[in-house]
């Protein structure tokens, strides 16, 4: 049971998140959860604590990681996606696929060390640190190797809560608009939810089906980065789809075709949520702020970057759906 000290630390990290959450609305429990591992790390803990935490940190951001985004998949529909009109579908399947492919490259140019690169881009393109961890599976990336990303998708995220209410008023957005850029450009689905909501109901729901559009994207992304490595001989894993994809897409199609009762749905929500919590303060634990500070502006350059593109390329994607009369924006 070397696992239960460091888990029973990450459970009560998780209350503390949404303590502060419950307090303050605009602050995603998710990304509180990343800030209080990274707090937690920075405190001078002697290395025998450390090394009794660490099996449960570990066992979070690894194994409690999948099992959430297993779960993550039933909060999505087929039905919802299909609602959101072709034209929409296929906008947010093109600014993920750009966002992710331009990032990548924006980080192989500016010589980022790993595989940084190829995380960074899956964070910022798809789900955020969630993203990133589900990336790690097939590259192989240890903990330690996750921390800028995380600490960077987290940084932009967070940021967004605050920059993009800013600017709706400057790009005249109306709540639906609002709700798909916000949807289409947010990282994490808590902060899609706390940007998305200070335009009101209407806008929150186009903005967390736009959300979890993108993150059905992390199935066929995962799949094909884990067939591309394959054959360049970098694949550190020999599962080229990773078994919890199978198991979120097999999420996804339960909610389309089955009834799955309410109470059903919000006990799964529930549980996602506590898992993917407890994963992200493991993973906030291994993000040494000396160690990224070190990193010099790189890997800040890079988010940067591929903030503004994600926003820009989104604001675009709405203004398209907005002149083609997309019935999600009606």
């Amino acid at each position: 049971m070397a696992v239960l000290p460091g888990l029973a630390l990450a459970l009560a990290a998780f209350g503390l998140a949404s303590l502060a959450h419950l307090l303050a609305p605009w602050i995603p429990a998710l990304t509180a959860c990343v800030v209080l591992g990274v707090a937690f790390t920075s405190l001078r803990w002697s290395p025998r604590v450390r090394a009794v935490l660490q099996p449960g940190f570990a066992t979070a951001a690894r194994r409690l990681l999948r099992i959430g985004i297993v779960l993550l998949g039933l909060k999505l529909s087929l039905v919802d996606i299909a609602g959101l009109g072709w034209l929409v579908l296929g906008m947010i399947v093109l600014v993920v696929i750009a966002t992710f492919v331009f990032t990548f490259a924006i980080g192989r140019l500016l010589r980022l060390p790993g595989d940084e690169p190829l995380l960074i881009a899956a964070g910022f393109s798809i789900c955020g640190a969630s993203a990133i961890g589900a990336m790690s599976s097939v590259t192989g990336s240890k903990e330690s190797e996750q921390a800028t990303p995380i600490a960077l998708v987290t940084l932009c995220g967070t940021l967004a809560i605050a920059l993009l209410p800013a600017l709706r008023p400057v790009f005249g957005l109306d709540a639906e608009q609002f709700g798909m850029w916000t949807g289409a450009s947010v990282h994490d689905v808590g902060q899609v939810v706390a940007t998305a909501q200070i335009a009101g109901a209407s806008a929150l729901a186009i903005a967390v089906v736009v959300k979890l559009t993108r993150v059905a994207m992390l199935a066929p992304m995962i799949a094909i980065t884990g067939l591309v490595l394959k054959r360049d001989g970098k694949g550190k894993r020999p599962a080229l789809v990773p078994l919890f994809l199978i198991g979120f897409i097999a999420a996804v199609l339960v909610r389309t075709f089955l009834p799955v009762p309410d109470v059903v749905l919000q006990a799964a929500d529930l549980i996602q949520l506590v898992l993917l919590g407890m994963a992200l303060f493991g993973l906030g634990a291994a993000i040494r702020v000396g160690t990224l500070v070190r990193t010099g502006v790189r890997p800040l350059a890079v988010a940067a970057i591929s903030w503004v593109a994600i926003a820009a390329m989104s604001l675009g994607a709405v203004a398209v759906a907005t002149a083609a009369g997309a019935p999600a924006l009606r």
